[in-house]
């Protein structure tokens, strides 16, 4: 790595506590030789941690967002909790990005107030790498907005289409709208509307996508509201783990099964780790002031290390300028 980045992370925000975010932390540090990272949490928690480690630096904070608050109210009033210090250190240039593992919507309340909004961009939305074993699929958001218009969804394509391109690194991204069928005039009327949008305003829009498709879309990047991208989602990562609890309770059964199962290990270790979100680590909010990442609540360090990662590539390549860029409106002649 050539360019220098410093990102802030919340020490405390997952629900496994702060051992996993320190090992990941310390996994991220060892990868990037030009990674800094600002811990954000407890003084006994993260100054003993910074003084053993270099590129390390201890903010103590004195206050935390639980997951069951009120995402906007707590940032209002906890101005000394973990999320919010961690996002204004990025406001004031001590930093470049932030990654938390802690509450989702107080993590886009505080990216959005206090780092501050893209001029031009009208709601922050959240993408996600679909956990597919056939190809990544962006997905576009995944919980940020629950309530959409449908000229949003064509700004989240657009913010989408910059990250899989330029960060997920698929060439010439495609764009498809989640819907519930293919045809034109399917679905409600908010998706015919956006439909419409997107195939007037999308040079890379190629039409509709189903639920059945989105891991293995004929899209690189599916665009929908946050309520049914995050039931989607979650959809998803369910049954992916169920399926998995069912093979090995199989494999488990008796010893011809067993026996079976030490031959097919690796092969299911691989397919097991293509469909991980600790594989990418977190979720970018695309359209605010800087990198902001959200990771699982119950992210590991694997997963913590990954978010980590991510978030300084965000950084030097630069997404949130070039949504800047994308969405600058050009000034009227005098």
């Amino acid at each position: 790595m050539s360019e220098h980045v410093v990102i802030t992370v919340d020490a405390v925000g997952g629900d496994l506590g702060s051992e996993p975010m320190l090992e990941g932390t310390l996994a991220a540090l060892e990868a990037d030789s030009e990674l800094e990272v600002i811990l954000c949490g407890p003084a006994d928690v993260v100054e003993p941690f910074a003084a053993a480690h270099e590129r390390v630096h201890a903010q103590p904070t004195t206050q935390s967002i639980g997951m069951d608050e009120h995402p906007a109210q707590a940032v209002r009033k906890k101005k000394d909790s973990s999320i919010v210090v961690g996002c204004r250190l990025v406001k004031e240039g001590k930093a470049q990005g932030f990654f938390s593992p802690g509450s989702t919507g107080a993590c886009l309340a505080a990216a959005t107030l206090v780092m501050g909004r893209i001029k031009g961009v009208q709601r922050p939305a959240m993408a996600t790498i679909l956990p597919s074993p056939v190809k990544p699929v962006v997905m576009c958001d995944v919980g940020a907005n629950a309530d959409c218009k449908p000229a949003y969804l064509v700004q989240f394509a657009q913010m989408a289409t910059i990250y899989a391109e330029k960060v997920i690194g698929i060439k010439d991204p495609t764009c498809a709208l989640l819907n519930i069928g293919e045809e034109d005039t399917k679905g409600s009327a908010f998706a015919q509307e956006a439909h419409a949008l997107m195939r007037a305003e999308l040079p890379n829009f190629i039409g509709n996508c189903e639920g059945r498709d989105l891991l293995d879309c004929k899209a690189d990047v599916v665009v929908t509201d946050g309520f049914t991208g995050n039931v989607s989602l979650k959809t998803i990562e369910g049954v992916a783990s169920v399926l998995f609890g069912c093979i090995k309770d199989i494999m488990k059964a008796n010893p011809a099964t067993l026996l079976g199962a030490l031959t097919m290990k690796k092969g299911l270790s691989e397919l097991k780790d293509s469909v991980s979100p600790d594989l990418y680590g977190g979720a970018p909010m695309l359209g605010v002031k800087g990198a902001c990442l959200v990771g699982h609540g119950s992210s590991n360090a694997t997963a913590v290390k990954n978010g980590i990662l991510m978030t300084a590539k965000c950084v030097r390549l630069d997404v949130s300028g070039l949504i800047a860029q994308l969405v600058k409106k050009p000034e009227k002649p005098e």
